[in-house]
């Protein structure tokens, strides 16, 4: 029975205490008295009923209110101490008993909190050791996690349910690059730790890949891997290979087996996109077959043109001369074709030497260095753009830089070279600036053709071979007013890495260390959310709104969703939804300064029939968990109809759970649950700040609610229903 029942029930008792020897009192005179008794009794006690039910009354009133101030001082009391007790066990051990109430209360206050210091200093003690204990194995995480980021292929490692357990962030760029519409656009990207590469590449290729690999694994064959090519939602092109990750028997079933033979426990997948290169490729295809068409009929007149000329050479000049005019009329034709042909696929013909995306500061850097080691020469910059990114062949590029140096100082006795950086358009420049004399077009047109030979330094390149690599161009022009000349390096400009629009997801992301791996997934790890799976087992989509107002069925929209996944007990920072919506409808003046929203930001950004369908993507085969979900909620499910989207996963409230976890703390709001669990409030009234807190508040509180026999789904849920807050209706 509840403390607040069993306070009832005292109070009950205590009345019948109070009153009922007095009432047996008189009944019992009154039965037992003769009939003149009775009347003189009557008469006795009728004057005085008033009076002494008034004392009663007061005297009943009075032990009321002692009662119950004892009862908070010492019950109600003692049940909030057990409370932040549990929360010093758990959630925060921060957090301290406050020492109020009646002396024994506050004398129990202190030992618990001399108790609880006590504990700290022994785990504080024991987490230090098992941190060195386990320093090695981080480290090797860490290095193994700086190596998948940095590898320039995509690699995916999933376990045989086809769920991702490792990716590198090549794999993420790609695939967030292949997604359609606003998955991008926002920031979530299909793949992630814990979902299926089935919803991007088909279930089917890899299922045969992986009969190919069990039946080369058979033969004992050496090249256990297969390859496949596939296409995407959106038409793009995948190369894939595929390699088994192999694990014991005894290790996959804990079964201890002296034959024990090798299985397969999962699969590595490497991914490119050829898309471009099939493209490229398709063009070469369609020039030679232009070329061929266009030129088999030309060259079979001019060829029985040249016949008829030479089996007739007594043939009149009239007839002569009209053969002549066909001869140089289809090598005008044939000529003007090649060219158009040429023209029209110049970037397909161009060499394919592979280029790559560099920092043109450091290609100016690197320049700078090998001419000062190879010709003494000082260097110096000026005017350098340091956010320019250009697509080029790194050495033979600074090669031809050195080669151009070389030729100044040796044959113009230059003193001294400034180079500047700049672009235009998808174009960069690279200009080598000198003072001194001028060079003559001839002059450097003798330098594009000869052999780029600085000292000892030989190469069989010419400046026109490097320039012509680039598809790009090479310019002189002189600075009249300044004495100067340069040389410009005409040069494709490479697309700026994508920075991050949103600075709070960017401070978010900076501080972090990004979690592309969790091979504790390894074991089977099922999408579904059933409701007598462990709150420990599933995957959670933690969100959050921003709104016009705190009306949704009156007309407020949302301006703003933002969410992160939780799988295996941790949040997946990196995986994120984060975007502003344009709610088609005037922002509320009064709302502006508590969510940083403003007319400006909303417009032109998607509308919610465009973004909630790609958050529905987002949160598939997921558990979703808000803040007050019931607002959150209301809000979709509003749209719902109208977009054809269903939200039928389960949905956890913290408001709710926290008032299961502490029904005794007056305040649920995220910021009181916050200090409570000892949670920084970072980003608050922002989407995405928000639901990364809420993220953090809900993963502390499944330990707690497991000490209350709450563990599963289906548990939590109706442990939720049952609380006072789940009347709330919106």
């Amino acid at each position: 029975m509840k403390a607040k029942y069993r306070f009832i029930l005292a109070i009950g008792v205590l009345g019948l205490l109070m009153t009922g020897p007095f009432v047996l009192t008189a009944i019992l005179l009154f039965v037992d008295a003769k009939e003149a008794e009775r009347s003189a009794l009557i008469e006795l006690l009728v004057p005085r009923l008033p009076l002494g039910a008034t004392i009663t009354i007061m005297g009943f009133v009075l032990g009321m209110v002692v009662l119950r101030g004892l009862f908070q001082q010492y019950v109600h009391g003692l049940s909030r101490m057990a409370e932040t007790l549990r929360l010093m066990l758990g959630a925060n051990r921060n957090f301290r008993v406050t020492s109020d109430g009646p002396l024994e209360v506050r004398e129990f206050a202190r030992a618990a909190n001399d108790l609880a210091q006590q504990r700290d200093e022994l785990l504080n003690d024991v987490e230090a050791q098992i941190a060195r204990a386990k320093a090695t194995v981080e480290e090797e995480k860490n290095r193994l996690a700086a190596l998948m980021s940095e590898l320039t292929l995509g690699v995916i490692v999933c376990n045989l349910d086809g769920r991702v357990l490792l990716y590198n962030n090549r794999a993420r760029l790609q695939f967030k690059a292949l997604s359609q519409g606003p998955t991008s656009m926002s920031g979530g990207a299909l793949i992630g730790l814990g979902r299926s590469i089935f919803s991007i590449l088909e279930r089917g290729q890899i299922v045969h890949s992986l009969d190919i690999i069990r039946n080369r694994l058979d033969k004992s064959r050496a090249d256990a891997s297969a390859h496949f090519i596939t296409t995407t939602r959106n038409g793009q092109l995948i190369r894939a290979q595929i390699a088994p990750v192999l694990a014991s028997r005894a290790a996959t079933d804990g079964v201890d087996d002296p034959d024990d033979q090798l299985s397969i426990s999962g699969y590595v997948l490497t991914i490119e996109n050829i898309t471009r290169n099939f493209e490229r490729e398709a063009e070469r295809d369609q020039v030679l077959q232009s070329l061929t068409d266009g030129t088999r009929a030309a060259l079979g007149n001019l060829r029985a043109a040249v016949e008829t000329l030479i089996d007739t050479p007594d043939m009149e000049a009239e007839y002569r001369d009209r053969f002549t005019r066909v001869i140089a009329d289809e090598a005008e034709a044939m000529s003007q074709r090649l060219e158009a042909t040429m023209s029209r696929f110049a970037d397909s013909l161009k060499t394919r030497w592979p280029l790559e995306d560099v920092l043109g500061i450091d290609i100016l850097a690197a320049a700078s260095q090998r001419i000062s080691d190879r010709i003494a020469l000082p260097v110096k910059n000026e005017d350098i753009d340091e956010s320019v990114w250009m697509r080029v062949d790194s050495f033979s590029l600074i090669q031809a830089i050195t080669f151009l140096a070389a030729r100044m100082q040796e044959h113009h006795a230059i003193r001294e070279l400034r180079m500047r950086l700049s672009t235009e358009g998808k174009m960069a420049f690279v200009d080598l600036i000198w003072s001194g004399a001028p060079v003559s077009s001839e002059t450097l047109y003798a330098w594009e053709l000869e052999p780029m030979n600085v000292g000892a330094d030989t190469s069989p390149l010419t400046l026109r071979d490097v320039i012509d690599r680039h598809g790009g161009e090479i310019w002189y022009q002189r600075e009249k007013n300044a004495h100067r000349a340069y040389f410009r390096l005409v040069l494709p400009v490479a697309e700026t890495p994508t920075m991050e629009t949103d600075e709070q997801t960017a401070q978010v992301r900076r501080n972090s260390r990004p979690e592309y791996y969790d091979f504790d997934l390894f074991a089977a790890l099922g999408a579904e959310s059933g409701l007598d799976r462990k709150l420990t087992d599933l995957v959670y989509s933690i969100f959050d709104t921003e709104t016009t107002g705190l009306e949704p069925s009156n007309g407020d929209e949302i301006i703003q969703i933002g969410a992160v996944r939780a799988v295996n007990n941790r949040m997946l920072r990196q995986e994120v939804f984060d975007q502003i919506i344009d709610p088609g409808i005037p922002l509320k003046p009064a709302g502006i300064p508590i969510h940083g929203i403003t007319e400006d930001m909303v417009r032109g950004q998607p509308t919610l029939d465009v973004v909630l369908p790609s958050f529905h993507e987002f949160c598939a085969e997921t558990v979703l968990v808000a803040h007050n979900a019931a607002f959150d909620m209301r809000f979709l499910q509003i749209k719902e109809s109208s977009l054809g989207l269903r939200f039928n996963q389960p949905v956890l409230d913290t408001l709710l759970l926290s008032a299961v976890i502490h029904p005794n703390q007056e305040a649920h709001s995220l910021e009181s649950i916050a200090q409570r669990m000892g949670v920084n409030v970072v980003g608050r009234h922002t989407a995405l700040g928000d639901a990364f807190v809420t993220g953090e508040i809900f993963l502390k509180m499944i330990p707690l609610l497991a000490e209350q026999n709450i563990h599963t789904l289906r548990q939590a849920l109706e442990a939720s229903q049952k609380t006072y807050y789940a009347r709330v209706t919106y």
